[in-house]
């Protein structure tokens, strides 16, 4: 297995600690931890809550932070997965207005930290995240074929053994952890229940047919989805209610965080080039690009999707910006584009984005649109360089 030394990240941990305490939540297996001790080596005093030691320590006596502070002398304090006790973000807090100590927090999940009780630190830590590998992370070693399959999962994407690294990782984090959490009741129908979300990856949510499926009331399914959400395990994606032409879809997309996940979880043998679970891992995994440039930008801008009742479709849009329609097509035609011309005719967006595999570069009229035609390692090295109109 390659090192994931050699794959610069994106996110400036160095830099956001200079200027405030932060809380970095990400999916386990992101290469939080990595990337912490690459950027702060032996500078910062690390407490591990994974430890089983560390962990009964400090959640009988969260005060007892304090003291370990202090017998450090470091000036940067990492909390790695500080949900498993909430209770020290109080100490934290205290820490911070009087000490001046600076924290980073880590988390892979968000679940109790969103109760009522749990400090959230009042704007006294940024929220940050870390992805799965992205284009420009990768650079010369990107091959897309094998981020379609296999996802973009550091200790994954580096193997070479992905499938066999997918399979650990499902097992350990996704199914492990939840039980760990004691998140869900009866662990065979959320496992039935992973599988049905699996296939169903990338589209409009339908707890009825979800729950038929997997065996379960629907309002358990809506609580299991609630999990993979607060967990990081996926995303949310809600629809753009603003239309006033035709009348819109008002249910959300829901995606997985990583391609190579839900294809493990759905049990997905191979990835066939004309198939349409292929176009739906090349929507996945453009809209995932993204929702990481706009974290790493530090953009608070949302990101959506539109379709019309009847069935007039744009994949994501980045506020009222941009729109971009993704299509896994090698030869993109002006039929790919008929979402976005139906689109334009709210005359909100401002420019109007086609991604393909087509390899030409052009710009059309396509009803009310004028729509860029684009390969899609031109938008994602425009993406990344900050130089697609309409998207920081």
């Amino acid at each position: 297995m390659k090192t994931a030394q050699a794959v610069p990240r994106t996110l400036d941990l160095a830099a956001l600690l200079r200027k405030k305490s932060i809380m970095l939540l990400g999916p386990r297996g992101t290469g939080k931890s990595f990337l912490i001790r690459q950027t702060l080596g032996d500078s910062a005093l690390r407490v591990d809550l994974l430890r089983s030691d560390v962990y009964l320590r400090l959640s009988a006596s969260p005060g007892e932070i304090e003291g370990m502070i202090d017998a450090a002398g470091r000036d940067i304090v990492v909390l790695d997965e500080v949900q498993k006790v909430p209770a020290l973000l109080d100490e934290v807090h205290r820490l911070i207005e009087e000490k001046g100590v600076r924290f980073l927090l880590t988390g892979s999940s968000a679940r109790k930290l969103k109760r009522r009780d749990v400090n959230l630190l009042a704007g006294r830590a940024w929220p940050a995240s870390l992805f799965p590998f992205t284009w420009k992370e990768l650079g010369g070693r990107f091959d897309l074929d094998r981020y379609l399959r296999y996802g973009g999962l550091p200790p994954v994407y580096l193997s070479t053994d992905p499938a066999e690294e997918l399979r650990a990782y499902v097992g350990t984090y996704l199914k492990e952890e939840i039980q760990a959490e004691s998140l869900v009741r009866r662990l065979p129908a959320f496992h039935r229940f992973l599988k049905v979300a699996a296939l169903d990856n990338g589209r409009m949510l339908n707890y009825a047919q979800v729950a038929s499926d997997a065996g379960v009331p629907a309002a358990t399914v809506r609580a299991h989805y609630t999990i993979l959400v607060d967990t990081l395990s996926g995303l949310l994606l809600e629809p753009w209610r603003e239309s006033k032409k035709r009348k819109a879809i008002q249910t959300p997309k829901f995606y997985f965080f990583d391609p190579g996940v839900a294809h493990t979880l759905a049990q997905t043998e191979t990835l066939d080039r004309n198939s349409d679970l292929y176009g739906r891992s090349f929507e996945q995994w453009i809209g995932m690009e993204l929702r990481a440039r706009l974290s790493y930008v530090r953009s608070d801008l949302p990101l959506t999707y539109w379709r019309s009742v009847h069935d007039q479709e744009v994949d994501f849009l980045v506020a009222d910006r941009a729109a971009v329609e993704v299509k896994a097509a090698k030869r993109a035609t002006d039929r790919d584009a008929a979402g976005l011309a139906a689109l334009a005719e709210e005359r909100v967006f401002k420019r109007f984005y086609l991604v393909s595999q087509d390899p030409t570069l052009r710009r059309r009229q396509v009803g009310e649109a004028t729509v860029e035609f684009i390969p899609y390692e031109t938008f994602l090295r425009r993406l990344w360089s900050g130089e697609l109109d309409g998207i920081p």
